[in-house]
């Protein structure tokens, strides 16, 4: 029997396209709307908390999806390092209770209203990934809601779980076309006694440096963080020469009218950082991914042609204005066809997020 009605979950999202908005309260409730779109052929937006609706293809919605009511945090096993949380959670507020017992899910820095939900789907990683791995790796269990309604589960609340396909790592920056999110266990990390944010540090100095929690450059510094005990500490301030203050303070984002994401193999970070300085910049040592801003878009097709041809990619992330100016992902990947036909296996009538993706999939 079809779906006639969701006026029940209709409601009001600030920020949000015309269209109708609807706000589920439970799974179920994601599944009747889903259900009702494919019936009708209604193509649906998911809504996190909005930070990232520019990123992509924005499709023109029949329904605006907001997760914000799946927000509980359902199981948080500190022992195990592990928690159960809903996809509308901010993470500023799970960041802040698992701080309670000092525990992170490394997820990003300055989120802002982002949700859970909407960091996974968009692939939105932590400055600290390069020590502490990115989303696609931390996540241990995904369920998701598919296009047409059915709920799927993959991977297990453990942190040793190698079975079957890893549709839940497949998921993270899927933009939802595998399935809408709506709960997520998440692999947690202790966060030590001590920790500490070295600016000014010689570049030099900073390459004896085992692993430290996060390199970054900007266009005038290079910061150093690190974390451990009191001792370590202390050590490490010691061994860069810098100007060292407790506790870690993270630079955000570079603004500007256009946001861009350039991502490179990690080797060639600082070559891509040399290449980008007349840009604002922020690179990430160790995992070569650099954040970008500009006032215009001169020069980023050249800066786009040098990183595909080294493997990497030039991704616009915001823009000023309704249209991007130019293909906010650049080329398709050689992968298009398969994935589009993994995405028909879920989404049958194309209708989460249609023509986001890159190649407009």
């Amino acid at each position: 029997m079809g779906v006639t009605s969701l006026s029940d979950i209709e409601t009001k999202i600030e920020g949000a396209p015309e269209g109708v908005h609807v706000a589920p309260k439970t799974v179920d409730d994601v599944v009747r709307v889903l259900r009702w779109a494919t019936e009708s052929g209604t193509p649906v937006r998911v809504w996190g908390g909005g930070t990232r609706q520019k990123l992509g293809h924005p499709p023109t919605p029949g329904i605006v999806l907001s997760t914000g009511r799946l927000s509980d945090i359902e199981v948080w096993e500190p022992d195990d390092l592990t928690v159960v949380a809903g996809a509308g959670i901010g993470v500023d507020e799970l960041e802040s209770r698992l701080g309670e017992k000092s525990q992170t899910a490394v997820l990003p820095e300055h989120p802002g209203a982002a949700t859970l939900g909407g960091v996974l789907a968009t692939g939105r990683a932590s400055l600290r990934r390069a020590r502490l791995l990115g989303p696609r790796e931390r996540v241990l269990e995904v369920t998701m809601v598919t296009g047409d309604g059915r709920v799927v589960r993959s991977g297990g609340r453990v942190v040793k779980n190698v079975s079957g396909f890893d549709l839940h790592r497949a998921a993270i920056g899927a933009f939802g076309s595998l399935g809408v999110i709506v709960q997520v266990c998440l692999k947690l990390w202790p966060v030590p006694r001590a920790s500490a944010t070295i600016s000014n540090a010689d570049p030099e100095s900073v390459s004896r440096i085992t692993r430290p929690l996060a390199l970054l450059e900007t266009n005038d510094a290079w910061q150093l963080f690190a974390w451990g005990t009191p001792t370590d500490i202390d050590e490490i301030v010691a061994k860069t020469e810098g100007e060292g203050r407790a506790g870690l303070h993270w630079p955000e984002d570079p603004r500007g009218s256009y946001r861009w994401l350039l991502r490179v193999p990690p080797g060639r970070t600082a070559e891509a950082a040399l290449r980008v300085r007349p840009w604002r910049f922020l690179a990430i040592h160790g995992s070569g991914e650099l954040r970008l801003a500009s006032e215009d878009v001169e020069g980023a097709t050249d800066l786009r042609g040098w990183a595909e041809d080294i493997g990497g990619s030039l991704v616009l992330v915001d823009h000023p204005g309704e249209d991007a100016p130019l293909d906010p992902w650049g080329s398709p990947p050689s992968t298009l066809d398969l994935q589009r036909r993994l995405i028909a296996e879920f989404d049958p009538a194309r209708i989460v997020n249609p023509g986001r993706l890159p190649g407009g999939l």
